[in-house]
């Protein structure tokens, strides 16, 4: 950790790279957003920056139209709800406290479009990423929950998208032990090409045992560990969040995450060890953003800096770039 700074050491530099040549609007960025990143840096981007900018603009990270909803979650919160809250808005998850010391975290999110376009992969990688949610709040995942909306139950592509998610979502849960508690399916044509695929996790700890996503103290060790970064996923949360389709434009396949659920059930034993250990002062899960989500969040939330080499990624694709990821 730096004491005031974020750097990216990549094989580019700050550049007189021609607009032109940068494609923000290949990246969902809209033309005075991109203005907006070159008042803010005092220059033109590198395409690390203009990629982490991408997906941290994105609806998916950002929530462009809906955060003006969102925020009544936090106005309309009460003294009564907050009576046995210990974690609240603004962490991977909420915990609650439910006497004895124990207390329950548990958190929501959705999946809707990258199950849309790879159902099987789309619906799994929402339960890997709330289970991560979990895990890093320190906490034992216990079980996941799924309420789910699909188009027309006569439609003929309903029953492509509604068997995979139903098999995503089981094959993941089933291969990290962790049961499915709960959930609730609907049908109907508001919801065709446009599926809700919401998964939850529930997770338990002493209240002792809470980590937040923050780390402070100038000198501390980064640590990426998890999965190796493959070329699934990139671009996700630019190219997804807030995209339509149809059979005339390319397939956004690519742009799904592919779950690894073994190793995520041996990243749940291995944080849980490090904790135990007292050797973790902050976690952060990779969410649709990745790296840049993970390391950015982290250093501003403890209110400090991160100096970031992503030459020395572990990669599950060698053709892959700093650029790129």
């Amino acid at each position: 950790m730096s004491e005031k700074q974020f750097n990216l050491d990549t094989v580019e530099h700050a550049a007189e790279t021609p607009d032109t040549e940068l494609p923000w609007a290949e990246l969902g960025l809209k033309e005075n957003e991109f203005e907006d990143i070159k008042k803010i840096l005092g220059r033109r981007p590198t395409a690390a920056e203009l990629a982490m900018y991408s997906v941290m603009w994105s609806e998916h990270c950002s929530y462009k139209s809906s955060k003006v909803h969102l925020k009544q979650f936090g106005a309309k919160v009460t003294d009564e709800m907050k009576k046995d809250l210990m974690v609240g808005i603004g962490e991977n998850a909420g915990v609650t406290d439910i006497g004895d010391g124990w207390a329950v975290t548990f958190k929501i999110e959705s999946h809707n479009h990258p199950s849309y376009v790879e159902p099987y992969q789309g619906a799994a990688t929402g339960v890997g990423g709330i289970v991560r949610d979990i895990i890093s709040m320190g906490a034992r995942p216990i079980a996941v929950m799924d309420p789910l909306r699909f188009g027309a139950i006569d439609h003929p592509d309903t029953a492509r998208v509604v068997g995979g998610v139903v098999a995503g979502i089981g094959g993941y849960g089933n291969s990290l032990g962790l049961p499915n508690i709960g959930g609730e399916t609907e049908f109907d044509a508001c919801y065709q090409a446009n599926p809700l695929v919401n998964a939850l996790a529930v997770g338990i700890m002493r209240h002792e045992d809470i980590r937040l996503a923050n780390a402070s103290g100038v000198g501390n060790q980064v640590v990426l560990f998890g999965a190796r970064t493959g070329g699934d996923g990139i671009g996700g949360a630019s190219v997804l969040a807030s995209e339509s389709f149809d059979d005339t434009k390319p397939s956004k396949r690519p742009a799904v995450q592919v779950g690894d659920p073994f190793a995520e059930k041996v990243l749940i034993e291995c944080c849980l060890e490090l904790f135990k250990g007292s050797v973790v002062e902050g976690i952060q899960d990779l969410g649709a953003a990745g790296i840049s989500c993970a390391t950015s969040e982290l250093a501003s939330n403890g209110e400090g800096g991160m100096h970031v080499d992503l030459t020395k990624v572990l990669l599950r694709d060698p053709t892959l770039t700093p650029a790129k990821f």
